[in-house]
């Protein structure tokens, strides 16, 4: 999933991270100006405090080198009784330094005068541990901006985002086969008065779409039926003539198997253009149906020497429409009817499935994860490639499962799991 969010939650972590970002350049820049100005005072208050012990120094060559808690002087070369300045600094030059003595900071001044060389250290331990505790006030200065941040942007997002899950809600309460109206007209005309103009043209769209299909399913339903009624008429009628050759009985009873095949197969198709909740689920006798569709496909044996069993071990009902059980299993029986040339075909129902097992021309193995594509034809097949495309697509209708086991030569075993009524 691209966008595993909400609109409202990316808003208001956007403006988080906007406010935090801000926050935290807001403090880098304060801290690091805080910093400096600190470390220019300190070296203006070692310059002058260098300078001033130099005057006083050169008044009074008796002065002694400050050493208080914060500043600590040395001269080099020391007279008697003056400490000596640390040996790390000794041979350092004029200027300002910094040295880190034991676990104390030191800024350190040095100049020379009159042959003699004087340095002057500053306890930096006070502006440090400032540093620190300004450290720790502007990380809860970003922390609470970015807190508030958040906050102020959930409230925002969640009014900002209102006109788009207005235009939701009126969007998801129109019926996909009902014009939604003018859902435009409702909304200004910005980005989502723009949203709401492509709903309402994708929704007319699409009733229209919805319109035209329910007129061709009626018109299919009419006109189709019609001509296939009269071709089985016709056939039943020349049929019921005893005195016609047996070829010409042979050729009648394949036109009318093959108008009764038709008529199957454009009720089915018209019952999968339905929505779920307007199908027929009555419960069916799956066993009562088998034994009729066995019946009706026996001839496609004809006088090939294969051996038909069939075992009804319970009678299982399913809620579903008959027409569609009955595509299913005659497109199972069909195909181990025709593909088989020697052998057997055992069919066997059971409380929950329905095996079909033949010793057929089989199926490769390569192919058998594209038999159920639409318009697929394997090597051996006679027929348009939709039969079992459909079988797959009515067993996903009621969340039944079609599984095909096949070796090319030694034939195929299908399994329909179903749930019983």
């Amino acid at each position: 999933m691209r966008f595993s969010r909400s609109l409202r939650f990316r808003v208001a972590t956007a403006f988080a991270t906007i406010g935090g970002v801000i926050s935290l350049v807001a403090a880098m820049g304060i801290y690091v100006g805080v910093r400096d100005a600190g470390e220019r005072l300190i070296d203006e208050t070692l310059t002058a405090e260098i300078q001033d012990y130099l005057s006083r120094r050169s008044r009074n060559p008796q002065s002694q080198p400050p050493a208080t808690a914060t500043l600590l002087g040395y001269v080099l070369p020391a007279r008697q009784g003056e400490a000596v300045p640390p040996a790390a600094i000794a041979a350092w030059r004029p200027g300002l330094h910094e040295i880190r003595l034991g676990d104390t900071y030191y800024r350190v001044a040095i100049a020379d005068r009159a042959g003699s060389r004087y340095f002057l250290l500053y306890n930096e331990t006070l502006f440090r541990q400032q540093q620190a505790s300004l450290i720790l006030y502007l990380a809860g200065f970003v922390a609470l901006m970015t807190l508030l941040s958040g906050g102020l942007a959930l409230w925002l997002a969640e009014r900002v985002i209102e006109p788009v899950k207005a235009l939701a809600r009126r969007v998801r309460d129109v019926r996909p086969d009902a014009h939604p109206g003018r859902i435009a007209e409702d909304f200004p005309p910005d980005e989502v008065g723009e949203l709401a103009r492509a709903f309402e043209q994708t929704l007319d769209r699409l009733a229209d779409f919805i319109d035209r299909e329910r007129a061709f399913t009626a018109d299919v339903s009419h006109e189709l039926r019609t001509p296939i009624a009269v071709i089985r008429g016709a056939a039943e009628v020349l049929l019921a003539d005893d005195t016609r050759p047996d070829k010409d009985r042979q050729r009648l009873e394949r036109i009318e198997r093959g108008a009764a095949d038709m008529a199957d197969l454009s009720t089915a198709l018209l019952a999968m253009a339905r929505e779920r909740d307007d199908e027929r689920r009555e419960p069916v006798d799956l066993a009562a149906l088998l034994e009729e569709s066995v019946d009706k496909h026996r001839h496609l044996l004809g006088g090939r020497p294969v051996e038909l069993g069939l075992e009804i071990v319970a009678q299982p009902r399913v809620a579903a429409d008959a027409n569609l059980v009955a595509i299913v299993i005659a497109n199972l029986l069909r195909n181990s009817f025709t593909y088989t040339e020697r052998g057997s075909v055992r069919i066997r129902l059971d409380a929950r499935t329905l095996s079909v097992a033949d010793t057929g021309l089989g199926i490769p193995r390569a192919a058998l994860d594209k038999v159920f594509q639409r318009l697929y034809k394997g090597a051996h097949s006679e027929g348009a490639g939709i039969g079992l495309s459909l079988v797959k697509k009515i067993c996903d209708r009621y969340g039944w499962s079609i599984a095909l086991d096949s070796e090319e030569g030694r034939g195929t075993r299908a399994v329909l799991t179903f749930d019983a009524a």
